[in-house]
C-alpha cells in the first residue's frame, strides 16, 4: 500500500518504520527538516518538508493515490485539517490522532475511519499494568468498549487442566466473553482453539471480553482459587 503520514514526530517515525518493515511504501510530510531527513535515511521512507495541510505539497506527495493516510500531528485541529483534506481528495481508508476528546466527533465527520487518542491508549495500558501485571498484552477496540488481552495460566488458577469448553459453561466465567487464542509455552506459535482445548499451566490465552467485564475474566482465569465446576 502506499501510506501517506502526517508528523515526523516520534508517532510518526514509529508507525513509518513498522510500515515500511511490512513492505508498504511510506511518504511523510513535516514542517522539520531534520526529521524529514531522519525518514529517508534511517526509517526509508519518502519525506516531503512543508506543512500537512498545505494542499499543494499534499498533491506532490501523492495524496490521490495513497491507499491509506494517518494523520498524528501533535496538533488537533492540524490533523482535522488533513483529514478534511483526505476525505476531499478520496483518500479510502483515514486514520488520525486525537489529543483532546473533544475533537472525536468532528474527526469523525470530517471523514477520519479511526480516532485514535494516545492518552486514553497509554493511561488505560498503565492502569491494567498497575492492577494486573500478569497481563501480557491488551488492545482496545470500538473507543474502549471492548478489549482483546493476553494473559498466562498461572499454575494455582482453578482453570488449569480444564477445557475451554468447561470454562464456558461455568456461571462464573463472564457472559459475552471468549478465549479466541491458545499458545502451549513461550516458543510454540499461537493457534486458535476449540472446545476440547485444554488450557494447561502457564500456557497463554488470548481473550476478547467487554471493557466493563475485564477485571471479572481476569481475577476468573488467573485469580480466583476456587474449583471449577464441570
Amino acid at each position: 500500500m502506499y501510506v501517506l503520514i502526517g508528523g515526523a514526530g516520534l508517532v510518526g517515525l514509529s508507525l513509518a518504520q513498522q510500515l515500511v518493515d511490512l513492505g508498504h511504501t511510506i511518504a511523510i510530510v513535516d514542517i522539520d527538516p531534520i526529521a524529514c531527513r531522519y525518514a529517508r535515511e534511517q526509517v526509508g521512507a519518502m519525506a516531503f518538508e512543508g506543512s500537512a495541510v498545505s494542499t499543494n505539497l499534499l498533491l506532490e506527495a501523492g495524496i490521490r493515490k495513497a491507499d491509506a493516510l494517518a494523520a498524528v500531528l501533535r496538533d488537533d485541529a492540524l490533523n482535522l485539517a488533513m483529514v478534511t483534506l483526505a476525505k476531499h481528495y478520496g483518500v479510502p481508508h483515514i486514520v488520525s490522532r486525537m489529543r483532546q476528546s473533544d475533537f472525536e466527533g468532528p474527526l469523525r465527520l470530517a471523514g477520519a475511519h479511526h480516532v485514535i487518542s494516545t492518552v486514553d491508549l497509554a493511561v488505560n495500558t498503565m492502569v491494567t499494568a498497575i492492577e494486573y501485571p500478569q497481563v501480557k498484552s491488551m488492545m482496545h477496540y470500538e473507543q474502549g468498549q471492548v478489549e482483546v488481552f493476553k494473559l498466562a495460566v498461572p499454575a494455582e488458577s482453578h482453570v488449569a487442566g480444564c477445557t475451554i469448553a468447561e470454562v464456558a459453561r461455568d456461571s462464573r466465567f463472564p457472559a459475552g466473553s471468549l478465549i479466541i487464542g491458545y499458545q502451549p509455552h513461550t516458543h510454540a506459535d499461537l493457534v486458535i482453539p476449540n472446545g476440547k482445548t485444554v488450557l494447561e499451566a502457564g500456557s497463554t490465552v488470548l481473550v476478547v471480553t467487554k471493557s466493563e467485564l475485564l477485571h471479572q475474566v481476569i481475577d476468573y482465569l488467573g485469580l480466583c482459587p476456587e474449583s471449577i465446576s464441570n
